[in-house]
């Protein structure tokens, strides 16, 4: 699970098999103490996908700054580089990405790309108590 900002905008990409695949660049930014109690921060990059429809439907929402969530999980593979030295590249393959808002961060809304969500909104939630089911539903 990280937490963080695109750093660049997202590529959607077709593979010579046909499968559509979104490639993000995400920051996630970790802030500490040092050893004179002065805040430090780090930011880390890491290299995000998404295949199929998802990515496909995620490339028109993100754009270069956009705040997500991503659940997902480590693929590691390796590669000959032109000069025959063996390459190492490890991404997240997204199985869920959370929407947290615009780039500046100044609405609060938010979305996910969980395709389990039914049509109402609710998703699989079954503690779900809200009144009627149409005028008193709690709108996330």
């Amino acid at each position: 699970m990280l937490l963080g900002r695109l750093g660049a905008q997202p590529e959607l990409r077709t593979t010579g098999g046909g499968s559509s695949v979104l490639k993000l660049s995400l920051a996630t930014t970790e802030s500490y103490l040092d050893r004179n109690r002065s805040r430090q921060e780090r930011t880390e990059w890491h290299r995000v996908v998404i295949w199929g429809k998802r990515g496909e439907a995620l490339s028109k929402f993100l754009s270069k700054g956009s705040r997500i969530f991503v659940v997902g999980g480590l693929h590691t593979s390796s590669y000959e580089d032109r000069s025959g030295v063996k390459k190492y590249s490890t991404e997240i393959v997204a199985t869920n990405i959370i929407l947290l808002g615009d780039k500046g961060g100044s609405r609060g809304g938010s979305g996910t790309a969980d395709s389990s969500a039914d049509d109402d909104g609710r998703g699989d939630d079954s503690s779900y108590s809200g009144g009627s089911d149409d005028d008193d539903r709690i709108p996330f």
